[in-house]
């Protein structure tokens, strides 16, 4: 017996140049902005924690800009609002978020007054070694005459400090030659994120002249109870140390000086972001002057919500430009929460764990073959074993997810599951094109006159295509454009192809989703049916969706239109369509010459819904359906749909009556005013059929006004029901019906 041969092996020989460039993508740094996305998935998936620290931001937002007045301002404000949250709030510490440099200022600012606000701020901050004061590198953004502030990033090579720059400080007095101030960096290594995201922050920064920490640390010290600058490195570490040498907290930093931030919440987080404006503390620290004691007792309440808090000050308004998108934010949100949660970070020493680069090696090998064998494996279990490949995965998926919201590690995915998806795809595609193949004759020579479903069956049960029908139940579904041969004379016609493309492109893809089956276009007639070749139980109820999405889509349509100013008519504007439907018993299938046919639908049943699209001009109204439709409909959508009964005709070429109906609109979007309009229409319809036609004119001139459709104030409107209805009764007035009258009217036009 002959040894049967691998059917897989040699597809794994071509494809393993994917996930060695997966790899190496990822080992040179190819795929980070796709692994930042992958890590912001993560934080949303471990949703958010609570804050270790009891931090709140004092906002500089539009009301504090409204109180402050024309900038710059003052900085004695800024002074005020540290004493107040840290002398009467009892704050253990506030950073600013601001740089109080000397380029802040114009020429045109007064001066002494500048100097007083200096002082003011200087004054607390002296005082107050918690106060922490930012200070930034300018990098290449700020041309000044002390040139270029470079960041000395020791990833960058800046390792001999005493070539390093010192960064933007705050001018003096706020900063003495004594050091009197705390400074903290605001700086972020947007470059090293390698997107928007602010992800990585330096923790500190050597030069000529000191080192300089991050303002989140100086906060976090001053949280665990030391002094800003009790911190120490300590090899890839940053030790905080109490004054008896016990270390407080351990930090590791990435390339020697970076950390990452641990996003806790989302910005708008009222608990775990409490947040206050600047005008607020600097109003109610006024009424400690007041004379009322209810005034100073409602300012000291406001203050108590600052005791042992960590205080960030920080520009918030959007004109202020200080934002950045989060992992938890998509729209920007202002920077100064990137120190909260670094400090929260620290703080909670929830630090974020990056595997080796070896561990991503080996997940892109060992998921790629495990996946991709599994996928492209076919046969009788074949199905079964792309289950299993999904849920391996899956698998690798929900352990990323797990292990970083339990432990805050962080494995790699992009480029594991990169390259098991790419090598699985491609290997199942090589299946599908061997097996397309054989489909592709069949569906060359018959896919553009049978429809797709059928071509597929047909396919499937490897039979030929063949003249003959059967009966099957369906509904039928006729639309045609209102006027249409008005738009022939005045478009040219190139524009009418475009338009009518565009327009029977929507209302295709809608009878489609809904899965209806086109049958033909007749000009701007669009003819399809529901419920064959692929039987439905609920034909009705999707042909009755589907009309009410055609005439939505129509709806924006026309919007669309009317805003491409001049290139359509005002006709282009008010274009309206109307439907027709019917439900029953039809002959589908193969009709036409032995040579050249198509796939339609024929009888009596087809012809009804034909005149029902073209009887709804009669009755004022887009979409018309015969009885049958609506019982169908309701049978499996029950009240999703709502319809109007509009009249018992005749049509002509028919003996037996039908009771018509409006298709009003889908329940969810009507109106309090159209359910209005159809209870008093029940009451009309009753006038009517009991011969009282004075009174059926006087209600319909009430439904009139509550109509959804109405002329001169819709466009395209040119009729309604109520005005129909008005018509009929003064017709029956001069042709009475006579005693035993059952509603029924027999149409005389078709």
């Amino acid at each position: 017996m002959a040894k049967k041969k691998s059917k897989f092996d040699w597809r794994f020989l071509l494809l393993l140049p994917l996930p060695l460039l997966w790899a190496l993508g990822d080992h040179y740094g190819y795929l980070k902005s796709i692994e930042n996305r992958l890590l912001d998935y993560r934080f949303r998936y471990r949703g958010e924690i609570a804050s270790p620290v009891k931090l709140m931001y004092v906002d500089v937002d539009t009301r504090a800009i409204g109180h402050m007045g024309e900038r710059p301002w003052n900085r004695a404000r800024y002074g005020e609002t540290a004493r107040l949250v840290l002398e009467e709030g009892g704050a253990k510490g506030v950073g600013f978020d601001i740089v109080f440099s000397a380029l802040s200022y114009s020429e045109l600012v007064n001066k002494p007054e500048a100097d007083k606000g200096n002082f003011a701020l200087g004054k607390v901050a002296h005082k107050h070694p918690e106060l922490v004061l930012g200070a930034q590198y300018t990098g290449g953004a700020s041309q000044t005459q002390e040139g270029i502030r470079q960041f000395p990033m020791l990833r960058l090579g800046f390792a001999d400090r005493s070539k390093n720059d010192a960064p933007e400080l705050p001018q003096y007095p706020l900063v003495t030659p004594k050091w009197s101030s705390t400074i903290g960096l605001i700086d972020v290594d947007t470059d090293y994120s390698g997107d928007e995201v602010p992800r990585w922050a330096p923790i500190f920064a050597e030069s000529s002249t000191a080192t300089f920490w991050t303002m989140a640390l100086q906060l976090a010290c001053a949280e665990l109870g030391v002094p800003p600058g009790s911190a120490v490195r300590n090899g890839d570490f940053v030790e905080i140390k109490a004054k008896d040498g016990t270390v407080l907290r351990r930090i590791p930093m990435t390339e020697h000086q970076l950390l990452e931030v641990n996003w806790f919440s989302h910005w708008d987080s009222p608990t775990l972001n409490p947040r206050t404006s600047l005008a607020d503390v600097l109003l109610y620290g006024a009424q400690f002057k007041s004379e009322k004691p209810e005034e100073v007792a409602e300012a000291k309440e406001f203050f108590k919500q600052f005791k042992d808090a960590i205080i960030l000050i920080g520009p918030t308004d959007p004109l202020l430009q200080d934002l950045s998108v989060t992992p938890f934010d998509a729209q920007p949100v202002p920077k100064v929460g990137v120190h909260g949660n670094l400090i929260k970070t620290i703080v909670a020493e929830k630090y974020l764990h990056h595997t080796a680069k070896w561990v991503m090696w080996v997940a892109v090998l060992l998921l790629t073959i495990s996946v991709s064998a599994l996928a492209i494996v076919g046969g009788k279990h074949g199905g079964l074993l792309k289950i299993a490949a999904t849920v391996v995965g899956g698998g690798y998926i929900f352990a990323s997810l797990q292990l970083f919201a339990k432990f805050h590690l962080v494995l790699p995915m992009s480029a594991p599951l990169g390259a098991a998806l790419s090598t699985s795809f491609i290997g199942i595609m090589w299946q599908l094109i061997l097996e397309e193949k054989q489909k592709g004759r069949i569906k060359g020579m018959f896919g553009a006159y049978v429809s797709p479903e059928l071509v597929s069956r047909m396919v499937d049960s490897d039979s030929e295509p063949q003249l003959g029908g059967h009966d099957d139940e369906i509904t039928a579904y006729f639309s045609d454009i209102q006027a249409f041969s008005s738009f022939s004379e005045k478009l040219k016609s190139g524009p009418l192809v475009e338009l009518m493309n565009e327009y029977l492109t929507a209302c295709t893809d809608i009878v489609q989703s809904e899965g209806g089956t086109l049958d033909k276009y007749i000009g701007d007639a669009v003819v399809a049916m529901f419920g064959a070749p692929i039987p439905l139980k609920d034909h009705a109820l999707r042909a009755c969706v589907a009309s009410q999405k055609v005439h939505a889509k129509l709806g924006e349509l026309r919007n669309k239109w009317k805003s491409e100013e001049g290139k359509w008519p005002e006709i282009v504007h008010r274009m309206q369509t109307r439907i027709g439907l019917n439900s029953g018993t039809c002959m589908i299938g193969n009709m036409g010459s032995r040579t050249r046919f198509n796939y339609t639908m024929m009888g009596d049943n087809v012809n009804l819904a034909a005149r029902m699209e073209s009887g709804a001009k009669q009755f004022g109204v887009y979409t018309m359906i015969a009885e049958a439709t609506k019982l169908e409909c309701e049978k499996h959508g029950g009240d999703k749909v709502i319809f109007r009964q509009l009249d018992k005709i005749i049509v002509k070429g028919r003996s037996l009556p039908v009771t018509i109906y409006e298709v009003v609109g889908l329940k969810e979007n009507l109106t309090p005013t159209t359910f209005e309009c159809l209870e008093l229409w029940k009451k009309a319809m009753d006038l009517y059929l009991a011969q009282d036609f004075d009174g059926a004119i006087a209600m319909s001139k009430q439904t009139h006004a509550l109509e959804p459709n109405v002329p001169g104030r819709d466009p395209g409107v040119e009729s309604n029901p109520s005005l129909w209805l008005a018509s009929r009764c003064e017709y029956m007035k001069e042709h009475p019906p006579g005693e035993g009258w059952d509603g029924v009217f027999k149409m005389k036009d078709k």
